[in-house]
C-alpha cells in the first residue's frame, strides 16, 4: 500500500481542527427549518440528526397528566407517522369538546413498535399507540398477563381471562406484506409472467453475486411478518404454525438458507425508503415492505419503478392498529375520561369514509367495507406494479407464544455477522465522550445475540492501539469485551483511516464469507496522523476478497464529515450525527443492522 509521510505542525491531542464557519452554520440552521416545516421533514429531523431521540434515555417512571386531561398521548410507529400527524392534525381542527367545555386533542410522537412494548409495559407516558402491526398488541398482552397473573391461581374464570394491558383497539388502515423490486430486477425473478416466492429470491442471490436483497430487523413489523412467512413456507403450511412446527430442524434449515442470502437487516422500509431517494437505487435490488411503500415510491419517483411482488407460498398483514392502554394499576395515572372520549372520536375519524379515502389515496387499503380498490382516483386503477386481486393466499397470524418462539429462534437462522467497533480515543475524546462512548459500545454489544455472531474492537489515537479478535457474543465473548470497553484512555492525535484499515484487514483475514461483515467507525474529529489514505483504503477495498459494509459516526461538531461519508459511501454503508446524548441510542439502531 502507498505511504503518506506523518503531517507536521499538529497542535497535541489531535485538537486544532478546524472549526465550522458561520456561513456553514447559517446554511445548517436553515435546512433545519426548511425541514422542521414539513410533517415528514420534522420527522427525518428527528430519527436521522438525533439518532432517534424519541426513543432515546429511560422512559418516566412515574408520569402524570391532569385528571381532566383531554389530550390522547400517541406512540405511533416511525412509518406511519407523517400520516398519522396529518390525520391528527385534521382530527384537531374540527375542536370537538368533552362534556366539561375542554377541546379534544391527539398528540403523536415517534416511537419504534418493539420500545412501544417494552414502554407500555412500564408506566408509560403515552395512554394510546399505533405499532405497524397488531402482533404487538398481542405480543403486549402476552407479557403483561405473565407479569401480572396471580401465582397459584386456580380461579378457571381469571385463567381464561387473563389481565390485559389493550384496552381496545381499531383497524384502520391495512396493507399487505410484499417483496418490492426495481422493474427490472422483478422482471429477472418470473414477474409479470410467474409468481415468486422465497425461494425464487433465495436461489437468484447464490446464482447471481451481485444481487441484493433485505429485510429489516424484526423490531419492525416488516421484519418481524417477513420473518414469519419464512417459517410457513419452510413448514409447507398457511396457518396453523405452533411452537413445535417453528422448531422443526428442516424449517429451521429452510429460514436459515434464505436467511444467509440478506445483505443486511436495519431500521423499517421508511427508513431505507429514505436512503435511496438520497443515495441512488443501487443500495438494494429488493426489499421486504408493506404495499403502500410501493405505491409512495412510484408516485415520487416515477423514474424507476418499484414492483410489489406477493409470495406465492403466502403473506401476512400489516394492519396498523389505534390501540388504547388500559393504565391505572399500581402507581400509574389512569386514562381519563376524557382521553377515553378522545380515543373514542379518533377511532370514528380513522374509520369514517372521507378518512378512509385519504387513507387509500396515500396507498393504504381501507378498512371500510363500502369503500373499493377500483374508486376514482385509487393508486391501484391504471397500474402494473401493484395487484388488488392479490396476495392470493393470506397467512394466519400466529398466536403470540408463537410468535415469540419465533423470534427467539431467529437469531440461530439469521445470517451471522462479524462486525468490528473502531473507536477514536485520541485526546479530544476525554471526559465526558469517552464515558459517552463506553456506554455506547456496551449497548451495542448488549444488542447483539445471534450465537454465530461476532464483534471486534479497533481503538486508535495517533495510530492503532489494538486490535481486539472477533468475539463470539456469547457469555465468554462478553466478559472478554466489556473489560476492554472500560480500559479506552483517550490520548494521541487521529489515525482515523489507520484505524478502519486494521478493523478492514482484520476482516479479510477472517475470510467469513458467509457472514456479514461489517464497521462501525465513530469519531469527533479530523484525520491528522495515519499511515494510510482513502486511496489505499478504496484500493485495499475493490481488491479485498469479503465484502464489508462500513457505517460511520460523526460524534460532536467537529467530526470530519466528508471524510466519514466517503467512508459510507466506500462501504455501501451509512453516515450518521451524533452527541453525547444520543449516542447510545445511536449505537443500539446500527446494532439492528446485524
Amino acid at each position: 500500500m502507498a505511504r503518506r509521510s506523518r503531517p507536521s505542525g499538529r497542535p497535541p491531542g489531535g485538537r486544532g481542527r478546524p472549526r465550522r464557519t458561520l456561513w456553514l452554520g447559517l446554511g445548517l440552521f436553515t435546512v433545519l427549518l426548511l425541514l422542521l416545516c414539513s410533517i415528514s421533514g420534522a420527522w427525518w429531523l428527528a430519527r436521522w440528526l438525533t439518532g432517534g431521540a424519541e426513543e432515546a434515555g429511560p422512559a418516566n417512571p412515574a408520569p402524570t397528566w391532569p385528571p381532566d386531561s383531554p389530550v390522547l398521548s400517541v406512540a405511533v410507529s416511525p412509518v406511519m407517522l407523517p400520516t398519522l400527524q396529518e390525520l391528527a392534525a385534521a382530527f384537531n381542527a374540527q375542536e370537538l369538546t368533552a362534556p366539561d367545555g375542554q377541546t379534544l386533542q391527539i398528540q403523536v410522537r415517534p416511537l419504534v413498535p418493539e420500545t412501544m412494548v417494552t414502554r407500555a409495559l412500564e408506566a408509560p407516558s403515552f395512554q394510546a399507540l399505533v405499532p405497524d402491526s397488531s402482533i404487538w398488541l398481542d405480543l403486549l398482552d402476552r407479557q403483561w398477563a405473565q407479569r401480572h397473573a396471580p401465582p397459584g391461581n386456580t380461579n378457571a374464570l381469571a385463567a381464561l381471562i387473563p389481565p390485559r394491558r389493550v384496552a381496545a383497539h381499531v383497524r384502520f388502515a391495512v396493507s399487505p406484506l410484499v417483496i418490492a423490486a426495481w422493474e427490472d430486477v422483478a422482471q429477472e425473478l418470473g414477474w409479470p409472467q410467474q409468481p415468486v416466492s422465497w425461494s425464487t429470491v433465495q436461489r437468484k442471490a447464490v446464482e447471481d453475486p451481485t444481487f441484493r436483497w433485505s429485510h429489516p430487523s424484526t423490531q419492525h413489523a416488516a421484519g418481524l411478518l417477513a420473518t414469519l412467512a419464512e417459517f410457513y413456507a419452510g413448514a409447507g403450511l398457511t396457518r396453523g404454525l405452533d411452537e413445535t412446527l417453528a422448531t422443526q430442524p428442516h424449517v429451521l434449515d429452510y429460514v436459515r438458507t434464505i436467511e444467509a442470502t440478506v445483505q443486511f437487516y436495519g431500521e423499517s422500509e421508511d427508513v431505507l425508503v429514505q436512503r435511496l431517494a438520497e443515495e441512488g437505487t443501487q443500495i438494494v435490488d429488493a426489499f421486504v415492505a408493506q404495499e403502500q411503500t410501493v405505491i409512495a415510491w412510484n408516485r415520487r419517483q416515477p423514474q424507476r419503478r418499484l414492483v410489489a411482488l406477493y409470495p406465492a407460498e403466502g403473506t401476512l398483514w400489516v394492519d396498523h392498529p389505534l390501540a388504547l392502554l388500559e393504565l391505572g394499576a399500581e402507581d400509574e395515572s389512569p386514562v381519563t375520561d376524557n382521553q377515553r372520549r378522545a380515543f373514542q372520536a379518533f377511532s370514528q375519524f380513522l374509520t369514517q369514509p372521507d378518512t378512509q379515502r385519504r387513507l387509500l389515496e396515500r396507498g393504504y387499503r381501507p378498512t371500510h367495507p363500502d369503500l373499493a380498490l377500483d374508486e376514482p382516483g385509487s393508486p391501484f386503477v391504471d397500474t402494473d406494479t401493484v395487484d388488488p386481486r392479490q396476495p392470493a393466499t393470506a397467512l394466519q397470524i400466529p398466536p403470540a407464544s408463537v410468535v415469540e418462539v419465533v423470534r427467539n429462534v431467529w437469531w440461530y437462522t439469521k445470517r451471522p455477522t462479524n462486525v468490528f467497533l473502531v473507536v477514536d480515543t485520541s485526546d479530544s475524546m476525554s471526559g465526558d465522550k469517552l464515558d459517552a462512548t463506553r456506554q455506547a459500545l456496551r449497548a451495542f454489544v448488549d444488542q447483539i445475540r445471534g450465537p454465530r455472531d461476532r464483534v471486534g474492537l479497533v481503538d486508535f489515537g495517533s495510530g492503532v492501539k489494538r486490535v481486539v479478535p472477533l468475539q463470539p457474543m456469547d457469555e465468554r465473548g462478553r466478559a472478554n469485551l466489556f473489560p476492554v470497553i472500560d480500559s479506552l484512555e483517550a490520548d494521541g492525535y487521529t489515525a482515523l483511516v489507520d484505524g478502519v484499515m486494521a478493523a478492514y484487514q482484520a476482516l479479510q483475514d477472517a475470510n467469513d464469507p458467509e457472514a456479514i461483515n461489517a464497521i462501525v467507525v465513530m469519531t469527533d474529529g479530523q484525520e491528522n496522523n495515519s499511515r494510510y489514505d482513502m486511496g489505499d483504503l478504496a484500493r485495499a477495498m475493490q481488491a479485498g476478497r469479503i465484502p464489508v459494509l462500513i457505517f460511520t459516526i460523526g460524534f460532536g461538531d467537529d467530526a470530519d464529515e466528508v471524510l466519514l461519508r466517503q467512508m459510507a459511501e466506500l462501504g455501501r454503508g451509512q453516515f450518521r450525527w451524533a452527541s453525547e446524548a444520543d449516542l447510545q441510542q445511536l449505537y443500539r439502531i446500527i446494532s439492528t443492522y446485524f
